[in-house]
């Protein structure tokens, strides 16, 4: 579903081919990141807890991208999104009473690639989603940009191998720069292994973070993000109780020509 200031809500559906086959829309304003791909990435727990649009407000206006996980389409987040950025798009993963919840990515440009994935939870049969979209940007690349909220509840790492199945399908085709970020739910040796192989088979690199405040389960972290074709200027993770995860903000440099 995708939210614009001013227009009905879209609904929009998932691309007859991958982007290199050139199923996207003409290109448009590339994302204005001549310097600077600032980058913020958040699962939001449904804002649930006060002070959420505190934080979207202090750290999430200033940023080209913004990520978030567990999004909930209620019409105070709806009205920062349109009222910030150009686009924001979601990829509803259930519904609740009132609102969907699902991933959405907020961009100051308008998408020309869309791609909506969902997965079933085994266990509890509720859906995690993610979302592939695609931005030019000024050095006349086109970034690739992932947002997932990996399956979390399953025995073994057959179901959360199987969701990253798709995402592949559409980086290792893809031949400019790549951000992937989310919730991954990496709680499991299992699980952090399949993912760092996974980011390896698709040339990603880790954005590592000095000051590592993110939240973890069972000694792990669970948010994270994975990059190509970029170099990364700074990346830090804010401390806050406005939700059970803590937001990362990342600068990227997009200048530098992709190597793959």
């Amino acid at each position: 579903m995708r939210y614009v200031a001013g227009q009905p809500v879209e609904r929009i559906f998932p691309p007859g081919a991958m982007l290199h086959v050139g199923q996207a829309l003409p290109p448009g304003e590339p994302l204005p990141a001549e310097d600077t791909l600032k980058v913020l990435v958040w699962n939001i727990f449904k804002q649930q807890r006060a002070e959420w649009l505190s934080v979207l407000q202090n750290f999430g206006k200033d940023a080209h991208l913004v990520l978030l996980q567990e999004a909930q389409t209620t019409p105070e987040l709806i009205d920062f999104a349109t009222s910030n950025y150009l686009a924001a798009d979601q990829v509803p993963a259930f519904v609740l009473p009132q609102h969907p919840s699902g991933v959405m990515t907020l961009a100051s440009a308008h998408p020309v690639y869309c791609c909506p994935l969902r997965e079933r939870e085994p266990l509890l049969r509720l859906a995690k989603s993610a979302l592939v979209t695609a931005y030019p940007l000024p050095t006349k690349q086109m970034l690739m940009v992932v947002n997932i909220h990996a399956v979390n509840f399953s025995l073994g790492i057959d179901v959360y191998s199987k969701q990253l199945g798709p995402i592949g399908e559409q980086i290792i085709h893809h031949t400019g720069p790549v951000i992937m970020a989310g919730d991954f739910n990496a709680w499991s040796r299992q699980r952090i292994n399949a993912l760092y192989q996974f980011a390896r088979e698709m040339g990603l690199d880790e954005v590592m973070f000095t000051d590592d405040h993110r939240r973890k389960a069972f000694g792990r972290p669970l948010d994270f993000i994975f990059y190509r074709g970029m170099e990364v200027k700074a990346a830090s993770v804010l401390v806050t109780r406005a939700s059970d995860h803590n937001p990362l903000l990342v600068e990227f440099h997009p200048n530098r020509t992709a190597i793959l």
